[in-house]
């Protein structure tokens, strides 16, 4: 299966890529709404349990590397966490460079995993779980067709302080409306 949008290719993430995420990882500017900065361990581990072969019923992230077609950069990631069983719903999640934040790319790739989930994997529902105050994150999924389902109040720690959770999602039968 060949994995390409207009600007964008997408590979599962291998052995290769492990520079990258651990870059992505230790960026302040990419993990603040995300996690507490992590030892080098902590994102090995992340890392590697993110390696296996995935199928909509596996109980670990997909996670895609985004590529620029253009310079084959490495632009960021993305991926879901399959809750198959018995609803057929995803989670995305995404991280990008900040040197290729506002260049549309977060757009095409989520409008990309939209359709991975929908159309390839007949999910029912894709979830989204953003910080609070995390506006580009909200923004973006709330362009992509997302909505508000419900807000988590402090539901974790993120550098010392209570964080509450924005929960976004969208139907497949949302998109076929559209």
């Amino acid at each position: 299966m060949k994995l390409e949008s207009q600007n964008l290719t997408y590979h599962q993430l291998t052995e290769s890529d492990w520079p990258f995420f651990k870059l992505l990882h230790e960026t302040p500017d990419v993990i603040q709404y995300v996690c507490d900065a992590q030892c080098e361990e902590e994102i090995r581990a992340r890392f590697e349990s993110r390696l296996h072969p995935w199928e909509p019923t596996s109980s670990h992230w997909l996670t895609l590397v985004i590529r620029e077609k253009e310079s084959d950069l490495p632009v960021g990631l993305t991926g879901m966490l399959a809750e198959w069983s018995p609803y057929k719903q995803a989670e995305l999640g995404f991280l990008l460079s900040p040197n290729f934040q506002r260049k549309g790319y977060g757009f095409e790739s989520t409008k990309y995993m939209i359709e991975l989930c929908f159309n390839q994997f007949n999910f029912h529902k894709i979830k989204a779980t953003v910080t609070e105050g995390n506006l580009p994150s909200t923004n973006l999924l709330r362009k992509c067709g997302f909505v508000h389902e419900g807000t988590l109040r402090d539901n974790f720690i993120l550098g010392g302080e209570w964080k509450s959770d924005q929960l976004l999602g969208l139907l497949k039968s949302d998109i076929l409306a559209n």
